[in-house]
């Protein structure tokens, strides 16, 4: 029996519905979990994996990780994707902010993986369509001041 029939079409999405559904999921997380629904899959694990890596550095005192953070919020050749994500976690925290997304990170690279799953058996998904009508910002963008403040949220680990 062709197992794929059963399969067809899969929402590579499905993870990130439930989690964005999940009344157990923080506020933050179910708001990411939605705002990463419809993305491109390496873009969006790369986009959330660069975001956090930044986040951790600025957190961290990293050389450069200042610098790095405000070049992806200021970034005006991409989409919103990461100005959205981290304004959905600014101001709650750093560490709570870190571990949200190193939890949609890792929802991304599962569904990355189950995607070349798929797609090696020749199972059809869903297509993506991208939430985003632009490829471009759309709007204002963060200037690219690397020396920006860090305020009471960047101190605090509370919320975790």
């Amino acid at each position: 029996m062709n197992t794929s029939q059963f399969l067809e079409p899969f929402d590579l999405d499905v993870t990130l519905r439930d989690a964005a559904l999940d009344e157990l999921n923080r506020p933050t997380r179910r708001m990411i979990a939605n705002a990463a629904i419809g993305m491109h899959i390496e873009d969006a694990y790369y986009s959330v994996r660069e975001l956090r890596e930044a986040v951790a550095w600025v957190h961290e005192g990293e050389i450069g990780g200042k610098r790095r953070l405000a070049a992806i919020l200021s970034n005006s050749e991409g989409d919103d994707f990461q100005r959205c994500l981290y304004f959905c976690l600014a101001g709650r925290g750093v560490v709570e902010m870190i571990d949200d997304l190193m939890w949609l990170e890792e929802l991304l690279e599962a569904r990355g993986r189950i995607a070349g799953q798929m797609h090696r058996r020749r199972v059809r998904t869903f297509p993506h369509v991208s939430p985003y009508v632009a490829d471009e910002p759309d709007g204002p963008i963060v200037a690219a001041r690397e020396d920006f403040t860090q305020g009471r949220s960047w101190w605090s680990n509370s919320g975790v």
